[in-house]
């Protein structure tokens, strides 16, 4: 019997390594990896559906499914996650000294909709008291200018929001104070040059992070992993398989971080580090599953409603394939 051909896109990660070079195989499947940034990977995948099985944006998913119109059903490998305290840049010696001076301000994020820019405002929301009408926000391309927001959304009038104007990148307009914080995925350009004055708002971001978990039990997801409706439809086994396959994978790197032998990250504290993380959030830190994550995709369903992006406040249900709800016991 032929084994089904599946085209798969996702980060080059220690959890999506197995994956990508074959290592851990999807029963059933003759697979062809690809890496590419998220950027593109989201870009092909809303506009082309350009991969059987796909890295995706969640806050994207999230809107698509909820307006009916998802050419993707997701399985609960949530390979991409971070704490999103060391995402937002102000200028050394601009108004910003502490996050409830953001309330009045402008502020860029490239686009409203982006799964990072979803968290921070839920951070803000509910640990300062920043609404996500409290501001003006400005998107656009963070170091070129002309970045559109991949989906169209309409968020209607409570929300305060507008695009950069034409040939300006949002880097220099807060480096230039036309903006008075900048919240991205990765660190601007202007970040890196210490003549730019430009400086990240929690001066300690990992202790806020630390912090915000131990208040709320939140570890924020960025990004799922999809596979083509159609594909699913046809072969009813495959989300399972595909789920499985990648939870391997996410193990056996996680086991590695133990490995004093030889160091799978070029870092000299990681078995250390491994640890202190363990001691704060729990032995299984990076968990797939919905039943390990569920106070985090709730919270991230109830925000992502509230900030004006899904058409009504969805369910656990209505967002992953049936078939990853539970898994066999022996």
């Amino acid at each position: 019997m032929s084994r089904l051909p599946l085209s798969i896109a996702v980060g080059d990660y220690d959890r999506t390594r197995g994956i990508l070079d074959g290592t851990v195989p999807i029963e059933g499947c003759e697979t062809i990896g690809m890496t590419f940034s998220p950027e593109e990977m989201f870009f092909r995948s809303l506009r082309h559906q350009a991969f059987d099985v796909s890295e995706l944006s969640f806050s994207s998913t999230l809107i698509q499914i909820s307006r009916g119109v998802s050419d993707y059903v997701a399985i609960p490998a949530f390979v991409s996650r971070s704490f999103r305290h060391n995402g937002i840049y102000v200028r050394r010696d601009g108004r910003i000294r502490t996050p409830e001076d953001l309330k009045g301000c402008r502020f860029g994020v490239p686009e409203y909709q982006v799964t990072a820019a979803v968290w921070v405002r839920e951070l803000l929301a509910v640990d300062h008291g920043v609404m996500p009408e409290d501001v003006e926000w400005v998107t656009g391309g963070v170091e070129e200018p002309g970045r559109d927001e991949k989906l169209k959304i309409d968020l209607g009038p409570r929300i305060r929001i507008g695009a950069a104007p034409a040939g300006r990148a949002l880097g220099e307009m807060l480096v230039a104070g036309d903006i008075d914080a900048l919240t991205c995925p990765r660190p601007p350009l202007c970040f890196s040059d210490p003549g730019s004055g430009i400086v990240r708002l929690f001066p300690d971001p990992a202790a806020a992070a630390v912090a915000y978990f131990g208040r709320h039990q939140v570890f924020p997801i960025m990004h799922l992993v999809g596979i083509r409706k159609s594909l699913a439809e046809a072969h009813p086994w495959l989300p399972q398989s595909v789920f499985k396959a990648f939870e391997e994978a996410r193990r056996r790197a996680v086991a590695r971080l133990d490995d004093t032998n030889a160091l799978a990250v070029s870092l000299p504290f990681l078995v250390e580090e491994a640890r202190r993380t363990r001691d704060i959030m729990g032995p299984v830190p990076w968990s797939y599953g919905i039943g390990a994550n569920a106070k985090t995709i709730e919270t991230l369903l109830e925000h992502h409603h509230r900030q004006g992006l899904s058409a009504r406040r969805m369910t656990v249900e209505e967002v992953f394939h049936p078939s990853t709800f539970e898994a066999f016991k022996v």
